[in-house]
């Protein structure tokens, strides 16, 4: 009985406690029209305690503790407004807010650099912020505006194709940075590439995208390592309407979207869209060399396209818990650029189903990537083994049919005059990816503790195609633990953050990331240190590939050359990095900065595609396996692979400044440094073993300097910017292609990169970069529902080539008409 009634008495106290919690609710209203303002965030400061407001404009926060409290309220494209508060016990706090309209960047909102929404200034990292009024007045191309970013490396392959990196060591073929959307890991199962084109996201679903600057694998797990691009789609809660889009450019430019967004009743909301884009390349063959000949490639199609579709429903539990089921599918059709040669992509399908609960104190979420195609093919190999039949009298049709396949090679006395060898152009993939995350998070006082767990599945299947996978899917488990806390020191305000996570990967055993950072909080911005481990775990591709009858061999298992070199297997690469910077206003209300200054550590540094065979020392291995057994007919006399470097330090820094000369005109001008150094006389860095260290041991791949800038206007009917970038001259080394300028590698007085001649098994057209560019945006409100836009990018016509096997990028233009209806005006996102 005394058991019974101890429990009771506890029960009482604890229903005590909970009773004696306050609440605040409010309104939140737009300052110049007074309309509500759906959608508004409404957060405690240092808290994961928060509300979205609803059509009323109202929200509504429960069970706070009593004590002192800093309210904020946020909204896009509005400015943010902080109030101090006292919660007492038993209080029903009424606060309400007006808001006004405001470009100024330091009233941006970001969420992905510490996993909840919070201003911009206060985030402890560099984050770059395209929103989606950034998008809807952009005509071109929204991944463009990538290149108006500080610390970004942005490369054009051509119409569609578009490549981002951050903060150097670009490839043709490069996953050292973590893409996401909605929460979901967007990136190839066995290569890892992020799906860039590959997206089943429409331009006009876009709320934002947040493009964070450094390793961030402590928050999102491994190879968030160079940086992470998250693009986060609206809610059809408040941005309820239809957009019709439609659009045409030169190229055979076209493109049409819809999207619809409707919210049922106070329980239930959906959301539709489409897409289809199509258009032609640049005219442009890259050479094919078999022996020291060249050949064009192989039908080569320059028409792109793409299909994207997709729908999500939203189920809210009450006005603080939702449950979000979503569906995305994409194709493709394109020419993809590797570091062994060009890909003609066919038919090329992804699909994701994602299920999200999400409430204030717990999140999970749980989702299915799966990849299709059956059609693509490498256009390098293709050709190669086109001529290997047609040099040896073979018909042209059966050439073409059989050059997806095999390749011949004569032999005197052979029967046929030769036998035909397996050599693999064709490109099948059906793999899939299972990723499930379940987060809780509460606060004691001003301390804000999250803890979570990933779990997630990879299931690569080329059908034997382009991986070691002759014996069945490849399948690789990865488990992460993370837990993170936050406390801010109200009497100084400075924010404390620390945040540890454990990876356990079925292939490298467990990783320990850790981060932690000081940001010191001013009214007018503020400043920040930050330290961060990244880790980069090889793709699939990386450690099990097969390419090409053996010209790319993943390093899962290690070389040996014939001399007995040994070449070891891959290793996990950590980078440590840190960073200090400042976010906010400089000199008045008009100037917003955000600079940093950054150096790290990089150990087993991945390298991109290296040739490890010499010409008189070929690899005679993989593992214990002759080199004839991984690939019938190798001699294993040129082979590329991936390989670790021993140690390599980087450093730069990066500039933004955003001047508002009034409320419709803005100049921005950024500004990125990067270098690195590496030990010439460390031989852990001889990357390809030839007893030599040079800089093509360790590609950098990115200018060392790069600037833009631009100006915007924004008015009431008529909108536009105009801008400009100029990327300086620098070499680029990436598998089998090379753009550099003339010059001895190993000082023996032999050039061994030519500029304007065949190096290797490609040629080099010379150095990237070296340009200044501009681009124009125009747009036009016509009434309240239509709107037209125009965007040129190279509007002078300069020659311009930004990669390798890629062509010189000419002007482009493209026009677009945009009907859109049903929409809440005030409620736009």
């Amino acid at each position: 009985m005394k058991i019974h009634m101890s429990m009771f008495l506890c029960l009482l106290i604890s229903m005590a406690a909970y009773a004696q919690k306050g609440n605040v609710s409010g309104t939140v209203t737009d300052a110049n029209t007074q309309e509500p303002l759906k959608g508004t965030s409404v957060v405690l400061r240092g808290t994961n305690i928060g509300a979205v407001t609803d059509s009323n404009g109202k929200y509504l926060l429960k069970n706070i503790d009593a004590g002192e409290y800093a309210l904020d309220v946020f909204y896009i494209g509005y400015g943010t407004i902080s109030r101090n508060i006292v919660v007492n016990d038993n209080d029903a706090l009424v606060e309400n807010f007006s808001l006004s309209e405001s470009s100024a960047m330091i009233d941006e909102v970001v969420i992905s650099a510490n996993r909840r929404p919070q201003k911009v200034t206060r985030a402890p990292a560099t984050v770059n912020i395209i929103n989606s009024e950034d998008i809807e007045r952009y005509a071109g191309n929204p991944a463009e505006l990538a290149a108006r970013q500080k610390g970004v490396d942005y490369v054009r392959t051509g119409v569609q194709g578009i490549g981002i990196n951050i903060r150097g060591f670009n490839s043709a073929f490069n996953s050292k940075n973590l893409q996401v959307e909605d929460g979901r890991i967007s990136s190839l199962i066995a290569t890892g590439l992020p799906f860039g084109s590959f997206t089943t996201i429409i331009r006009d679903d876009i709320e934002r995208n947040e493009i964070i600057l450094g390793p961030n694998a402590a928050l999102y797990g491994p190879n968030a390592h160079n940086g992470l691009i998250s693009t986060i789609t609206k809610d059809p809660r408040s941005s309820e309407g239809t957009t019709i889009a439609l659009a045409g450019g030169n190229q055979k430019q076209f493109n049409v979207r819809a999207r619809h967004a409707q919210v049922v009743n106070d329980k239930f909301a959906f959301k539709v869209w489409g897409e289809r884009q199509q258009g032609e390349e640049f005219n442009y063959v890259d050479s094919v060399y078999v022996g020291t000949t060249a050949y064009p490639e192989l039908e080569l199609d320059r028409d792109f396209s793409v299909t994207r579709y997709g729908a999500s429903t939203y189920y809210s539990f009450n006005n603080r818990t939702d449950l979000i089921a979503s569906y995305g599918h994409s194709n493709n059709n394109n020419i993809g650029v590797t570091n062994a040669g060009r890909n003609q992509i066919k038919d090329w399908s992804i699909d994701y189903a994602q299920l999200k609960f999400v409430s204030p104190r717990v999140y999970a979420n749980v989702y299915h990537h799966w990849s299709n195609t059956e059609d693509t093919y490498a256009m390098n190999q293709r050709t190669q083994n086109y001529v290997s039949f047609i040099e040896n009298g073979f018909g042209e049709q059966e050439a073409r049919s059989r050059s997806f396949t095999e390749a011949f090679f004569p032999i005197q006395g052979a029967p046929g005059g030769g036998i035909t060898l397996p050599r693999g152009a064709v490109f099948k993939d059906a793999s899939r990816r299972l990723n499930a995350e379940a987060q809780y998070n509460n606060q004691i006082g001003n301390l804000l503790y999250v803890a979570g767990a990933q779990f997630q599945q990879d299931r690569a299947d080329s059908q034997g195609t382009y991986l070691l996978d002759q014996d069945g899917v490849i399948i690789i488990d990865q488990t992460g633990f993370y837990g993170q806390l936050e406390y801010n020191f109200e009497d100084i305000d400075l924010d404390v953050l620390l945040v540890g996570r454990y990876d356990d990967h079925e292939l490298y055993g467990g990783n320990f990331i850790p981060k932690a950072a000081l940001v010191k909080n001013y009214d007018f911005g503020s400043f920040r240190l930050t330290y961060g481990k990244g880790i980069a775990a090889p793709s699939i591709l990386n450690l099990s590939g097969n390419l090409f009858g053996g010209l790319v061999l993943g390093n899962g298992e290690g070389f040996t050359l014939q001399d007995g070199t040994q070449i070891p297997e891959l290793k996990v690469e950590t980078i440590r990095s840190l960073e200090a910077g400042y976010k906010g206003k400089l000199f008045g209300d008009k100037l917003f900065i955000d600079a940093n200054a950054y150096y790290n550590v990089s150990e087993d540094f991945l390298s991109p595609l290296l040739n490890i065979a010499q010409p008189d020392n070929p690899v005679v291995s993989r593992g214990a396996t002759p080199i004839n057994d991984v690939t019938p007919g190798a001699n294993g006399g040129f082979v590329l692979t991936y390989l670790n470097f021993g140690k390599v330090d980087t450093y730069g820094a990066d500039l933004g400044l955003n001047y508002y000369l009034n409320d419709r005109n803005r100049l921005a001008f950024n500004y990125s440094y990067f270098d690195y150094d590496l030990d010439l006389n460390d031989s852990a860095n001889d990357a390809n073993r030839d007893g030599v260290v040079t800089k093509t041991d360790l590609p950098i791949n990115t200018p060392k300097h790069k600037a833009n800038l631009g100006y915007y206007y924004t008015g009431d009917k008529f909108f536009g910017s105009i801008f400009s970038r100029w990327v300086q001259e620098y070499d680029f080394f990436s598998g089998i292609n090379v753009a550099a300028e003339t010059q001895d590698l190993n000082g023996d007085g032999v050039n061994e990169i030519v500029e304007n001649a065949r190096v290797g098994r490609t040629w080099n057209y010379g150095p990237l970069g070296g340009f200044v560019n501009f681009d124009i945006n125009l747009g036009y409100n016509i009434n309240e529902n239509l709107s037209l836009g125009a965007s040129v990018t190279n509007i002078f016509d300069s020659e311009v080539r930004e990669f390798v096997a890629s062509p010189v990028i000419g002007r482009l233009y493209l026009v677009e008409l945009k009907y859109q209806f049903g929409q809440n005006k005030k409620n736009k996102m």
